[in-house]
């Protein structure tokens, strides 16, 4: 019988191999976050091995999670200091912690996994909750290519080594702005596949979930380095703040 695809999937399924995949974290984004927390405390959306938590805390910023995956925020707590910031395992659109922050953010897509507008849309008015006055909010997501597909679909090689080969798999689904995507790795030890399933939206569909939400943008980059977003821009950084 074919397994469910719930919200905790992808990050029990790849929480063994994402310290080892994913290593970079650009000076950057850890500057810019820092400087945007002002006095904390912050909130990470979909927190995950603690990537970017770490680099904060070790900033002296007092940093706190969600995350729906067990088995990522298990890593989190074996990494120095990781056991000393606070997870809340669940589902992120629910913003179900205590307190309130002054910066809540959510980067590298995570904000896609959400599964449909809905959920989406709760994400934003459970945020805007939490904020502190002049609080923000901070997503930084790709920006839709539909060019990437080609009859729905894209087979791609990732990587390509002497001993292990990643594929990307992917298919799309236009009408409900989805994609269902599965990371096949093959090496000596066999296959393994690492499944992923986003609903991706466009710039201007955030903004009108943040005007439901009763938020406002206050600025959108195309990368950490602030430059400014273009239309050729592949990723944002989008900030709100309450109107």
């Amino acid at each position: 019988m074919t397994e469910q695809y719930i919200e905790s999937t992808y990050g029990d399924r790849i929480a063994a191999v994402y310290d080892r995949w994913y290593t970079n974290v650009p000076d950057d984004l850890v500057l810019r976050l820092k400087e945007l927390a002002g006095d904390g405390p912050v909130l990470e959306l979909g927190i995950g091995t603690g990537r970017i938590a770490l680099p904060l805390a070790n900033h002296g910023i007092e940093i706190h999670g969600i995350d729906a995956s067990q088995e990522m925020a298990a890593k989190l707590a074996t990494k120095p200091g990781g056991d000393r910031i606070p997870v809340t395992i669940g589902n992120f659109a629910d913003v179900e912690v205590e307190g309130s922050y002054s910066l809540i953010f959510v980067v590298f897509n995570t904000f896609f996994v959400l599964q449909d507008q809905e959920e989406q849309v709760r994400c934003f008015a459970n945020v805007a909750r939490r904020l502190r006055p002049g609080g923000l909010f901070l997503i930084e997501a790709f920006v839709p290519d539909m060019t990437r597909f080609k009859d729905g679909q894209i087979v791609k090689v990732n990587r390509l080594e002497t001993d292990e080969v990643v594929l990307e798999t992917s298919q799309h689904d236009p009408l409900n702005q989805r994609t269902v995507s599965q990371h096949v790795v093959i090496d000596r030890s066999g296959v393994k596949i690492y499944p992923i399933e986003v609903r991706y939206a466009w710039p201007a569909e955030l903004n009108l979930m943040a005007r439901l939400a009763g938020m406002r943008l206050r600025e959108r980059w195309s990368n950490w380095q602030q430059a400014p977003f273009v239309a050729a821009s592949p990723n944002h950084i989008s900030i709100y703040e309450l109107a």
